[in-house]
């Protein structure tokens, strides 16, 4: 897409529990939004029509890009993909792969693409091109911490090689798993705030619980970060980032203070290589 300075693109990033979606015009992000996995036969309803308007106008609930507004207009949006669009395609479930793959002129984007040296094969292709959008953007050395279904860790050195990183369950995940593998704790939701730390109620503690382990290795990580590299940025992103963040704002904000968030440094890291081809 190099001499295409002003062509129409689409990103799609699927996640280990959603679609995520980006519209581009040549190597501006317009907007983004998710949705929910399709099924296989409106996928193929859209690679036989070959046109991205035999998607249900629905689907494409969008939410805010940096720097422009707030799209609510779901009828304006799906026209705007009407032409069939390039769509760049990663992701870390293979089954959702396969699906996608019909779609005309669609095109993989690979962890051998990213420009990052001494990654490992199992790398998930979404850590790696956050790390490079968000080192692109503000500079290496940098470490990522994606707040999405799983929490991961992907840093790399001022010479844009990696360092390595750590992955546990995020969040949500945590608490839907005490729910689902023990007998009597009921489904609990996270809190805006950050919950007392000894709890009086069942799900109180269990917020309590997940909560301040998760921040306290938050920290924990980020400390070490800066402990190997004292000029090292860190970025926030992933749907649990502004939760996150606000806990750890109430408990350390001199570290709160010095985190990045962006929701959509993954697709900077596919523009960055699409424009750089």
């Amino acid at each position: 897409m190099r001499d295409t300075h002003q062509t129409t693109w689409l990103g799609l990033m699927i996640g280990n529990s959603r679609l995520h979606w980006a519209h581009f015009i040549g190597e501006t992000l317009t907007h983004t939004w998710d949705t929910d996995y399709l099924p296989a036969d409106i996928i193929q309803q859209l690679s036989q029509s070959q046109t991205a308007h035999a998607l249900p106008p629905e689907i494409f609930s969008t939410k805010e890009a940096p720097g422009k507004g707030r799209h609510t207009n779901t009828e304006n949006s799906s026209k705007t993909l009407s032409s069939s669009p390039p769509l760049v395609l990663a992701s870390v479930v293979p089954s959702q792969t396969a699906l996608w793959q019909t779609y005309p002129n669609v095109r993989m984007m690979t962890l051998e693409q990213v420009p990052i040296t001494r990654m490992y094969p199992t790398l998930g292709v979404d850590r790696a091109l956050a790390l490079w959008g968000a080192g692109q953007a503000w500079g290496f050395p940098m470490l990522v911490i994606d707040a999405g279904t799983a929490l991961t860790f992907t840093g790399a050195d001022a010479n844009h090689c990696l360092v390595g990183g750590a992955i546990l369950p995020g969040l949500g995940l945590q608490l839907a798993t005490l729910t689902q593998r023990t007998g009597q704790l009921p489904t609990v939701e996270l809190p805006q705030q950050l919950p007392q730390r000894y709890a009086l109620n069942t799900k109180e503690s269990m917020q309590s619980g997940v909560i301040y382990t998760l921040v306290v290795g938050i920290k924990d990580f980020i400390e070490a970060w800066w402990r190997d590299f004292p000029q090292g940025k860190i970025a926030m992103t992933g749907g649990d980032r502004e939760l996150l963040v606000s806990y750890m704002r109430s408990l350390f904000p001199e570290i709160a203070e010095h985190l990045i968030l962006e929701q959509n440094l993954l697709f900077w890291g596919m523009q960055k290589i699409i424009i750089n081809e």
